[in-house]
């Protein structure tokens, strides 16, 4: 369900795996709850992830360092970067994707024309094998399911996301891999490569991970 990456004095990193909300859901504990009660510690989400999003979240140990993150996400201080599958042919392989997040139909969403005040995400992606691409995604808002909806609107839904348009899979292939920050004058930079579903553990996607320039 999720292991602790790391402990800091101001701060603790979580792998949250897929299918666990961040917080409780029908009287199930959620990602946050699951944390503070095996720690015993009053933690702070700093930000969040898609139900069925995997990867790298962010949980504050004090309302000061709380304040500091929450203020560095809010200014874009804050790099993050998610990999994700697709079993389409993009309209483009890399590039930015940028507009209005519209709401649609029953809880999902869409990219419009207008840029009032667009979601932003840039992305370069890798063919992992005939028929398997891997792309790297770097949000620079944090809109609802700004990336599933960028890659779907592309032509590449990723794989397991049916809300989207994605070919059904055993999970939802998203996942929070890097994140890089500063804090107290000291620079952070996590990464977590993904260790669930049969496609993130393909010899090939690793050589593919490796292929991405910086």
């Amino acid at each position: 369900m999720y292991r602790i990456q790391l402990q800091h004095k101001d701060f603790m990193v979580i792998n949250k795996g897929p299918g666990l909300g961040m917080h409780d859901e029908g009287g199930e504990p959620g990602l946050v709850n699951r944390v503070r009660a095996e720690t015993g510690l009053a933690l702070y989400p700093v930000h969040r992830l898609d139900k069925m999003t995997s990867g790298l979240v962010l949980l504050a140990r004090t309302p000061e360092a709380n304040r500091a993150l929450s203020m560095a996400f809010a200014a874009r201080e804050v790099s993050k970067q998610y990999l994700a599958l697709s079993d389409r042919k993009p309209k483009k392989k890399q590039g930015w994707v940028k507009g209005d997040m519209e709401k649609g139909r029953g809880g999902s969403w869409m990219l419009a024309r207008t840029q009032q005040n667009p979601a932003i995400s840039w992305f370069d992606s890798v063919s992992v094998r005939e028929g398997l691409r891997l792309y790297r995604i770097k949000p620079q808002t944090g809109k609802t399911h700004q990336i599933r909806v960028a890659l779907k609107s592309i032509g590449a839904p990723i794989f397991g996301d049916e809300r989207y348009g994605g070919t059904a899979a055993d999970r939802g292939y998203l996942h929070a891999w890097r994140l890089q920050f500063t804090l107290a004058g000291e620079a952070f930079d996590l990464v977590c490569p993904p260790d669930e579903g049969a496609l993130f553990l393909l010899p090939e996607l690793h050589a593919a991970i490796a292929g991405l320039s910086e």
